[in-house]
């Protein structure tokens, strides 16, 4: 004998019906929300780090007034040379160039060579550094019978103590190198004066003029 159908109410239709509505809009809610744990309303979200996240530095260097920054380096005659050794004694014409042998280079050098006496006589010796070997001062030096030493900072620290190592252009081709650049250091250990960017014509007498002013 077959069991007698069981029949629905109004309200039990009803109820079941509003049961699987609700259940349905709970799973389309959690598929929509992101994984992972949302940040606190009215908080920003937590910046990324690292070194890809982090600004360049604009790798100033020192400025006139500030204190030179310390170094001790080798030489092409095989010394090595401190700033301290000139420490309340004389001046330092400190000159930053690209690269030994080059015509430039060879231009700044030769005109510092020539005026080198009255620099003495204005109380300041000169230091050329380049991140060029010991080897290849030595060579460039003989050459030009350059009478001052030249400092291999061939790390680069000095160079970017000074805030000398940029990025540069060459036909469209971008690289890092030296930025030519001299530094006038008193006796008292302090950045005198500083040209950045330098033009080599002439740029010996202008710093002379500055060490007699």
């Amino acid at each position: 004998m077959k069991a007698p159908k069981r029949s629905l109410t109004r309200t039990t239709t009803s109820k079941a019906i509003a049961a699987r509505a609700k259940t349905g809009a709970a799973k389309r809610s959690a598929a929509k929300r992101p994984i992972g744990k949302a940040p606190a309303a009215g908080k920003p979200a937590p910046r990324a780090t690292g070194p890809g996240s982090r600004a360049a530095a604009s790798g100033g260097g020192p400025e006139e007034g500030d204190r030179a920054p310390a170094f001790s380096l080798p030489t092409g005659d095989g010394r090595t040379i401190s700033l301290s050794d000139y420490a309340g004694k004389r001046s330092v014409v400190l000159y930053f160039y690209p690269k030994d042998m080059t015509s430039g280079c060879t231009v700044e050098a030769c005109a510092f060579r020539d005026a080198y006496g009255a620099f003495k006589k204005a109380g300041a010796e000169i230091l050329g550094v380049s991140r060029d070997s010991e080897a290849s001062h030595a060579k460039f030096s003989d050459k030009h019978a350059l009478p001052f030493p030249l400092l291999a900072d061939v790390e680069g620290k000095v160079s970017s103590a000074y805030g000398v190592w940029k990025e540069k252009s060459l036909y469209g081709r971008k690289f890092m190198g030296i930025e030519r650049s001299t530094f006038v250091i008193g006796p008292d250990g302090r950045i005198r004066r500083a040209w950045r960017k330098v033009k080599v014509n002439d740029h010996d007498q202008e710093v002379l003029a500055a060490l007699e002013a």
